[in-house]
């Protein structure tokens, strides 16, 4: 019987336990840097037990700034800094991936005067920004912006690095056919709406090598009307397969997280997965010490991120080792911290 807490790899990644710190907003770097805030969020996590971390998401191109105190990986400046963040995480034998992101027209702050991309010039549903159309070589540019980033974060010593391609940002905007409206060959069918997504995956490989841990988070479908649907999201999961990415992390669109209570996406993540001989994460509603057991000896699911819980008790993937350990009930252990 599998286990929430059996050693696997990633890649070369060892990891301790199956659970992972889903990135997460903290809002507590200042001006794309590191604070001692940040900081001592990520240590309290790494001696909480939990086996990876997903930092918050970086940006990777310096005009853009989407959101307030979000991290950054746009210039070599981070290096050292971040230096200091992996040392520390891997003194409590934690792996730390840093995920990397542009939020195109999904943004909270303004854009100061900066163009704001969009694979077309569609209004965001959301934020009521409308971006201005990506030139072909717009998207040369933030591949290449992507893939130094990358390269960046592996001399800092991250384990890996996740390209964010999910919740209604800019690479998932591509895949959309309701904001990817283009009549070139990054629009129209799957296979176009794709190639932003692979080719910035090819970028990021190039530079970072075969043997470094890339891994990608996907929604399982948009939810929405003329969005992407489930059936594109498992070819774009195909492809990325077959360009032996090394994990990819099934999510969805925000308003799917409250739909039920229970993890969200595991039936669509389930499906990736057996169609796919590489590691999926599920996230989204995994609380349940027994459910999370069930689903990964019953599905071939590999791995559960997760995010409020640790907010609400970082030491939890601690309190349930110990608990299971020390030979308690299934329902002792698995307390819910909310």
């Amino acid at each position: 019987m599998k286990t929430l807490f059996d050693q696997t790899r990633i890649g070369n990644i060892r990891l301790k336990n199956r659970l992972i710190r889903s990135a997460t907003g903290e809002t507590l770097a200042k001006e794309g840097h590191l604070s001692a805030e940040l900081l001592e969020v990520y240590e309290e996590l790494a001696r909480g037990g939990v086996g990876t971390i997903i930092t918050s998401f970086a940006y990777v191109v310096e005009s853009e700034q989407p959101f307030p105190g979000m991290l950054g990986i746009y210039n070599d400046s981070f290096i050292e800094e971040y230096k200091r963040l992996t040392d520390m995480v891997h003194r409590y034998e934690t792996n730390i991936i840093l995920q990397m992101v542009h939020c195109g027209s999904y943004r909270m702050k303004e854009a100061g005067g900066q163009e704001v991309w969009g694979p077309s010039a569609v209004e965001n549903l959301q934020t009521h920004i409308q971006p201005g159309e990506m030139t072909v070589e717009n998207i040369l540019a933030l591949q290449k912006a992507f893939a130094t980033a990358a390269a960046r974060a592996k001399q800092a010593g991250f384990d890996g690095v996740q390209i964010h391609a999910a919740h209604g940002f800019l690479l998932n905007q591509f895949l959309s056919p309701y904001y990817n409206r283009r009549t070139d060959e990054y629009g129209g069918t799957i296979e176009n709406r794709s190639r932003m997504i692979l080719e910035t995956y090819s970028a990021v490989r190039e530079a970072v090598g075969d043997r470094y841990p890339v891994l990608i988070k996907l929604n399982n479908s948009d939810g929405m009307e003329q969005g992407m649907t489930i059936e594109d999201s498992k070819y774009v999961c195909r492809r990325l397969a077959e360009a032996r990415i090394d994990a990819i992390e099934i999510s969805g669109a925000w308003h799917q997280f409250t739909a039920r209570q229970d993890s969200y996406f595991k039936e669509t993540a389930a499906e990736i997965a057996v169609e796919n001989n590489i590691p999926v994460i599920v996230v989204g509603g995994n609380r349940d010490y027994q459910a999370m057991t069930e689903i990964l000896n019953q599905t071939a699911i590999k791995y559960f991120s997760f995010s409020r819980p640790f907010i609400a008790e970082p030491g939890l993937v601690n309190r349930w080792q110990r608990g299971m350990s020390a030979g308690q009930s299934v329902s002792a252990v698995i307390a819910a911290p909310i």
